[in-house]
């Protein structure tokens, strides 16, 4: 066994000597000595990452199962993170979840984390990677087997690895400290290392994509209103009122190339809910139209406003799903799902809902209701003042506040005739939402109590949910993956020391902390959202895996059991992280959330997507120009990929897919433009396929995309500048 790359601190100027020694059980010593031929005045010496690479020669192939590194602490940690659960004996983190992987273990200050040489990792497909983590035990893995998927998903370790003939290499950086920071953030250094070492080359190189996000727009709203229109369009009469808005969910059968029958995935319907907006969709396809001038465009975006002023409310609360009755079909001896129309049409709820602890979707969920009246007030304040929005959201947050408990915690469900809130989640990270509705409502109406109540809520989240990393939400249990929804609800998986975690719920505490430290100026709220913040990059893919077959940079996963690259949720997250690089002025932010957004179209069935366009042609050979625009919500969802398309999905929910990413780009476009200029930062930021850096007082862009058009600079200051530019080098003299 070699050791290579091995990275040395200096001490005085001085490299040390370094001694390499086995100990027994696989266990090496390495020993660092400086000689000092004088005194030295050095605050610190720190260890800083370290690289270790193991290369073995092999002659001949070896059978064997296993190949791995245990980390044996010598330490008590009170704090454990892996990017996966591993939850029974024989179990492991595979290399697939390997979106910013590490391993980390903390007592109190004192931190150690490991990360896996991503410069070697998953490069052989005979030899994969795995991470473990057993918390009793005190001790990480890291190494190389192959796993089998006994349950979505879950991995576990098979045998029948060949190693060789050739080289095998195994390597890790890894990093002991003190941490400094209040509160403790054992994410930081981890999140700065993965983005300065392969995140931000791969932005440096255009990645993931160069192609101006207008096209994919069109593309979208093509699909949507044009070539798909029969299947995605659905426009209606709601209580004596044409409403309107895109079917939740569509699949590759009722595609106009399919030759088969068409046969529904799930029942015809429309939502607005925490995942499935339509509102929100809505308001991307208004500002689109209002900037290029369409009026049809616009009048379909007011038809989904009037949709979701349609929900009837009671006592100030309102459902979320408006459904078709469904039934089967047979032709030619086979069944097929299909709807009875809109004249069946009734309100409903999500049914993604703990049914074994008695919660149907006939229930109430106060996370969509707070999300979908957080989007009116959005509308009312940014696109038009409807006075109705703000009328439904004010009566729905009267009856909100009547449902905040003792602690400050609002429930999740309600009883469908009661309104009693449901002990599932009645004390969770759903609460977040509700505190940003509030907070805005406040900024509105100036109505102080709303401000009052969501700051109480805001703390006892951050009591009882953020230190913990207590992110159970209603995905974490009731979405494709149940796992642990009976046996460990409320628990840490003891082999982990961790909870089963969604980082949708991260997304919205970080986002009501960085609201909080808006309204307050308090830097806790800050400070605790930066390190909320840094915990949700850690589901960020910040680099390219040799075996995901489609541009993965920024990117993101769902949860620590669950196997989604390139989810939709990206395009919601993406300006988030611009905002919290205004308030701290971190450039990495604002590079992770332009990733985030360009990712969020990299699924996108189109010519402008070759990687993704060849796996979809091989899965479905009769997709053609009318499929432009189709977008699978996520790859690699059951756990793998192949070069042969295995990942590739078969359905597009415009609300989390095509339509939520054409929202994202259209609502940071009126936020922040093609360019950002930070002029008092000295920052330059190109997010549409463009790159910007300042020099003194003059701003050069550079159009990867190579054809000639406009874009829009947004300055620190909310002032904007058009300017044209060309493949050549464009300078702009700043104001």
């Amino acid at each position: 066994m070699h050791w290579m790359d091995y990275n040395q601190p200096r001490l005085g100027g001085q490299m040390p000597q370094i001694r390499i020694e086995e100990v027994g059980d696989g266990w090496q010593r390495v020993r660092m000595t400086w000689q000092l031929d004088q005194p030295v005045q050095q605050d610190e010496l720190s260890i800083g990452w370290q690289r270790v690479r193991m290369t073995w020669q092999l002659d001949q192939p070896v059978q064997q199962d296993e190949l791995s590194i245990a980390f044996q602490l010598a330490f008590e940690p009170d704090f454990w993170w892996a990017p996966h659960l591993a939850p029974r004996e024989g179990d492991c983190i595979a290399q697939h979840v390997f979106r910013s992987p590490a391993l980390i273990a903390a007592h109190g200050a004192d931190t150690f984390i490991i990360v896996p040489d991503l410069d070697i990792c998953g490069r052989d497909p005979a030899t994969p990677w795995f991470l473990d983590l057993n918390a009793p035990q005190h001790t990480l893995w890291l190494g190389l087997s192959h796993t089998t998927i006994p349950e979505h998903v879950r991995y576990q370790k098979t045998g029948g690895m060949i190693l060789g003939p050739g080289e095998v290499s195994l390597g890790f950086y890894w990093i002991g400290y003190t941490d400094p920071e209040q509160p403790g953030n054992p994410w930081r250094r981890v999140t700065e290392f993965l983005w300065a070492r392969y995140g931000r080359p791969l932005v440096d190189q255009g990645q993931p994509l160069t192609v101006p996000l207008d096209r994919y727009v069109e593309h979208v709203y093509n699909w949507a209103f044009d070539t798909w229109a029969d299947a995605v369009w659905q426009e209606f009469e709601l209580n004596g009122k044409t409403v309107g808005a895109p079917a939740f969910i569509v699949n590759v059968t009722e595609s106009p190339n399919y030759p088969g029958e068409v046969n529904l995935r799930e029942f015809l319907s429309i939502w607005n809910q925490a995942w499935f907006s339509s509102l929100r969709s809505a308001a991307g396809l208004y500002r689109y139209a209002r900037r290029i001038d369409n009026t049809t465009l616009r009048e379909k975006a007011n038809l989904s406003k009037e949709f979701a002023l349609a929900a009837p409310m009671q006592d100030g609360i309102f459902p979320g799903v408006y459904r078709t009755k469904m039934t089967k079909v047979a032709i030619d001896g086979k069944q097929y799902g299909r709807s009875l129309g809109w004249e069946t049409g009734y309100w409903t709820n999500s049914n993604r809902t703990p049914r074994e602890r008695g919660v149907s979707d006939a229930w109430y969920h106060v996370l969509d209701a707070s999300w979908t009246a957080l989007l009116m007030l959005r509308w009312y304040e940014e696109l038009e003042a409807d006075a109705r929005l703000l009328t439904y959201s004010q009566a729905y947050a009267e009856r909100l506040l009547t449902l905040q408990d003792a602690q400050g915690f609002f429930p999740a469900w309600l009883h469908p005739e009661t309104f009693a809130p449901a002990e599932a989640l009645q004390q969770s990270p759903e609460t977040s939402m509700s505190v940003s509705f509030l907070l805005k409502l406040a900024a509105i109406t100036g109505e102080q109590r709303y401000q009052q109540a969501a700051l109480r809520a805001m703390d006892a989240v951050l009591v009882e949910i953020v230190p913990n990393g207590r992110w159970e939400d209603f995905e974490t249990y009731w979405s494709c993956c149940g796992f642990g929804k009976e046996e460990f609800y409320g628990q840490r998986i003891p082999r982990n020391g961790l909870y089963k975690q969604c980082n949708f719920s991260m997304f919205w505490t970080a986002e009501a902390l960085l609201d909080c430290y808006r309204v307050t100026h308090d830097e806790r709220y800050l400070r605790w959202g930066r390190r909320t913040l840094d915990e949700l990059s850690m589901t960020q893919q910040s680099w390219q895996p040799p075996y995901i077959y489609i541009p993965a940079l920024g990117g993101f996963g769902v949860m620590n059991f669950d196997g989604e690259w390139n989810d939709s949720r990206q395009c919601l997250f993406a300006e988030l992280f611009m905002h919290y690089y205004q308030a701290t002025g971190d450039t990495m932010l604002f590079e992770r959330g332009i990733a985030a957004l360009k990712s969020s179209f990299v699924m996108m069935y189109c010519p402008e997507n070759p990687a993704a366009k060849a796996l979809w042609e091989k899965v479905w050979p009769f997709f053609g120009p009318a499929d432009y625009g189709f977008t699978m919500e996520n790859y690699g969802h059951t756990g793998y990929t192949t070069p042969e398309g295995g990942g590739i999905g078969e359905f597009t929910i415009y609300d989390w897919g095509n339509g939520a990413a054409a929202e994202a780009r259209n609502r940071i476009w009126d936020h922040f433009g093609d360019v950002y200029v930070d002029r008092q930062r000295g920052q330059a930021f190109g997010i549409d396929s463009v790159t910007a850096r300042i020099e003194g007082n003059i701003c050069y862009l550079t159009n990867p995309a190579g054809n000639q058009r406009s874009l829009k600079i947004v300055f620190e200051d909310g002032s904007t500048q058009e300017r044209t530019v060309t493949e050549a080098e464009t300078a702009l003299m700043l104001p």
